[in-house]
């Protein structure tokens, strides 16, 4: 007769609890990736018609869909995990993405604003809402994070080996206001707001170049980071745009995002040779946005030239996306994703 006791063995759902302490703010970057790709796939409709409007609205829903769940693994993380949130806001590292939150947010109802504005007043309504909660919440993130900096290095300030362009991720939510804030009325705030953007850009590009000479090359698991460079210099083309700026500076912009990404892409083989991890996600959002910004100036007085790089470019986004999103369910399916940070 066998008396030993038998062996519990926890529940799915004590597990799914139990790996959600390791979720880390980060993963908000799947739904600006995801949000990057519908607002190009939108941009593209001027090219390839109700296909790339089809395209974008899926994109769309799937982006909705990932920060739903996100949102709702956060409100689980918190309740069971507090101390691994409050962990992840002192990170030297980590804590920038928190921003990232009411990034997604404005994207969503920026994509919400470019589909259906002025279809129904409740529906203007509910966005505008939502823009504006995201709006508020960037520019308290933004003045958190660099706020903390003011502190010395054993309080949780600045300190210059762990200066990675995850720090640009709060100048991206300001720049990127005007692209909906004009549209629902708000043009006085979005301008002021990515004014602070234009501010704080090329500060933070001045302190990277700095901290590469202070503190050497990114460390290798870092190394996708570098493609963030590429997205504030898209976004505040894009702006110019929406402001009807002369076009040259709208040109100028899209000349310093390829320079960036050509920069960006001699790091390609250290990158390519790094497990993948959930940092692969930085290069999504900055292909998009600076794909957004070659469609439209394929688009614009003798930019003809640059339509079809702009649709080869835009092949290239949505294979790499489609490519990280797999990649994120294999990861999540053999559980390595989910576990400390090494």
């Amino acid at each position: 007769m066998n008396t030993q006791a038998p062996t519990h063995r926890p529940s799915r759902i004590t597990r799914a609890i139990a790996l959600l302490e390791h979720l880390a703010p980060a993963w908000f970057a799947m739904v600006m990736g995801w949000c990057g790709l519908s607002l190009a796939w939108l941009r593209a409709t001027d090219v390839l018609g109700d296909t790339a409007l089809g395209l974008g609205l899926v994109g769309a829903l799937f982006a909705l869909f990932v920060f739903v769940l996100l949102c709702l693994s956060c409100v689980v993380r918190l309740t069971f995990h507090p101390n691994a949130v409050a962990a992840d806001m002192r990170h030297p590292v980590r804590h920038a993405f928190m921003a990232t939150l009411p990034l997604s947010i404005m994207l969503l109802a920026g994509i919400g604003v470019s589909l259906f504005w002025n279809t129904s007043r409740t529906l203007d309504t509910l966005l505008t809402f939502a823009w504006v909660l995201g709006s508020v919440l960037e520019l308290a993130a933004s003045v958190w994070v660099i706020a903390r900096w003011l502190n010395t290095p054993d309080n949780g300030g600045l300190q210059w080996a762990a200066f990675t362009p995850v720090f640009f991720i709060p100048v991206i939510g300001n720049v990127l206001a005007p692209l909906s804030g004009v549209t629902i009325g708000l043009e006085s705030w979005a301008t002021a707001q990515f004014g602070i953007g234009l501010l704080l850009w090329p500060v933070l590009q001045t302190m990277l170049l700095i901290r590469m000479v202070q503190a050497g090359p990114l460390a290798a698991r870092m190394s996708p980071s570098i493609f963030i460079t590429m997205v504030a210099p898209s976004i505040i083309g894009l702006c110019f745009l929406q402001f009807d700026a002369p076009l040259s500076l709208a040109w100028g912009s899209w000349g310093i995002g390829l320079f960036f990404l050509a920069l960006s892409l001699t790091q390609i083989h250290t990158i390519l040779e790094q497990p993948f991890g959930l940092p692969h996600w930085a290069m999504s959002f900055p292909m998009a946005a600076f794909t957004t910004l070659s469609l439209r100036m394929s688009q614009e007085q003798g930019g003809a030239w640059l339509e079809l790089p702009a649709t080869l470019l835009l092949a290239v986004t949505s294979l790499l996306i489609l490519g990280l999103t797999l990649g994120t369910w294999r990861g999540l399916r053999h559980g390595h994703l989910l576990a400390p940070d090494k």
